[in-house]
């Protein structure tokens, strides 16, 4: 099994996270945030992969620091879980719908970030999870996966249901893009790279 661990610790988190790539979507996770539990216990069951997850946090400010380092950490870990990147997919997209709402991810384990985000979501929160913490959890995971990631919300009105399908759209399409392509022969570029 593609597997990694990952920690991050600062005066502000403490992060600690480990991954199965090729997993049945176990979610073992423990945050101080409800509804940040909530969404990567999704990541777990829709992208197939197996989490463990805790994570300490200075939530009495609010919960810029702990999505944003949890986000990172859990995209260095599928990023080294991936090691050469040898026969994956590299690409994958997902357009779900739930209910009222439909996202689409896009995302390219090309080892460079890249984040584009089309998701008009209003301030308001979600439990104590602010709704604008969304845009910061993908783009930190972005960043710690070195992947481009694109998300577009194309209808909504339930602002959990908006922010769920994201998250969703996020597991389905990385799913995707790390499978094991059995046709493929070593790295999928032309670089010979990612």
């Amino acid at each position: 099994m593609r597997t990694a661990c990952e920690q991050r610790t600062t005066k502000e988190t403490k992060v600690d996270v480990s991954v199965a790539l090729d997993g049945s979507g176990t979610a073992d996770v423990v945050t101080p945030i409800p509804f940040l539990t909530h969404m990567l216990e999704q990541i777990a069951k829709h992208g197939l992969v197996d989490l463990t997850i805790r994570v300490e946090g200075d939530v009495e400010i609010d919960g810029h620091h702990t999505t944003e380092d949890v986000a990172f950490t859990l995209g260095k870990a599928v990023a080294a879980a991936l090691g050469d990147k040898a026969g994956i997919a590299r690409y994958g997209s997902a357009t779900l719908p739930m209910d009222e709402a439909r996202a689409t991810c896009a995302i390219d384990l090309s080892g460079r970030q890249f984040f584009v985000w089309e998701v008009a979501m209003p301030k308001a929160k979600l439990g104590t999870w602010d709704t604008e913490l969304a845009e910061i959890f993908f783009e930190g995971f972005a960043r710690g996966c070195a992947c481009n990631l694109h998300v577009v919300l194309h209808a909504g009105t339930n602002l959990h249901h908006m922010t769920e399908i994201c998250f969703k759209a996020l597991a389905r399409s990385l799913r995707a893009a790390m499978a094991i392509d059995p046709r493929a022969v070593g790295i999928p570029s032309t670089k010979g790279s990612l």
